[in-house]
């Protein structure tokens, strides 16, 4: 048995969300068109309802941060970005059951949120 461990997040919304990760792979291409990672969270803003959220880091984005800034990411700095962009959508959607089921991780959001981790 995966004990995991949950997490809280209160959003810019007024919700305060209880999430955890559940794990990443390959996004089904039935999501994207090119080679892209799924990250997979549960999520619950009434700890009643429990809803999958997906947020996909296509390697694309990841190969253009490399080419601008001569390395590749980590697998912690990768991991930090999509929590990042994840409490993003808790701030700024206010149904994610409805409207945030599924995030992308886009050139200018990874350069945003890289940035305000303090990556170069």
């Amino acid at each position: 048995m995966t004990i995991r461990r949950m997490k809280t997040y209160t959003g810019g919304q007024g919700y305060v969300y209880q999430y955890y990760f559940v794990g990443k792979r390959p996004a089904p291409s039935a999501l994207s068109s090119s080679s892209t990672t799924e990250y997979i969270f549960d999520v619950t803003s009434d700890r009643k309802t429990t809803f999958a959220v997906s947020v996909l880091l296509p390697e694309q984005v990841l190969g253009a941060w490399a080419a601008s800034h001569g390395r590749r990411l980590t697998e912690a700095e990768q991991y930090g970005a999509i929590k990042m962009r994840l409490f993003q959508a808790f701030d700024e959607i206010e149904d994610m059951m409805a409207h945030g089921r599924r995030l992308e991780v886009t050139a200018e959001t990874l350069d945003q949120v890289l940035t305000t981790l303090g990556v170069q």
